[in-house]
Order: structure tokens, then C-alpha cells, then sequence
């Protein structure tokens, strides 16, 4: 199983290899990501992040549908499940 989260391009470079890496924020934290697998996004674009790499563009409603579900994820964490 694989989780891609989405993340917010604030600011996209090329690193010394001449490959596109971008500056991409998480609910608050900065990460920087392989763009290569998505040349064509642009500042303030939302991208899927996989293991460090852009995987895919998707729209803000999308990413903030994403955003709900993680949290509702991580709610259910903090019940209490007790051991049979």
C-alpha cells in the first residue's frame, strides 16, 4: 500500500542536475520534491506526493477533500482500542 499526500508548489527550481524540483507545503511543513514526473505545474498548483516525487497534479478541491480524510484518519487514531 501506498499513500500519496498532497502538497501546495510554492516555488519551483532546478537543482544541479538541471532536473525541476519544487518547494511543496504539507499542513505547515516544507518539503522539497522531484517535480520530473509533472514538468507542466506551475506555482500554487496542488501535486500528489509520493517518497519525494510529484506523482500527479490535482485540483484544490480535490487536495482539500484529501485533507479532510487524513484528519479524520488521524481522529480515529486517538481512540482507544483495547486488546483482545
Amino acid at each position: 500500500m501506498c499513500l500519496g499526500v498532497p502538497g501546495e508548489i510554492l516555488s519551483i527550481t532546478p537543482n544541479a542536475l538541471g532536473m525541476h524540483m519544487g518547494q511543496v507545503i504539507f499542513g505547515g511543513i516544507v518539503k522539497e520534491i522531484c517535480l520530473a514526473y509533472t514538468p507542466e505545474v506551475q506555482v500554487g498548483n496542488y501535486v500528489i506526493v509520493h517518497v519525494g516525487f510529484a506523482i500527479s497534479v490535482v485540483d484544490e478541491d480535490e487536495a482539500a477533500k484529501t485533507f479532510a480524510y487524513l484528519r479524520e484518519i488521524e481522529d480515529l487514531g486517538e481512540l482507544e482500542i483495547g486488546q483482545v
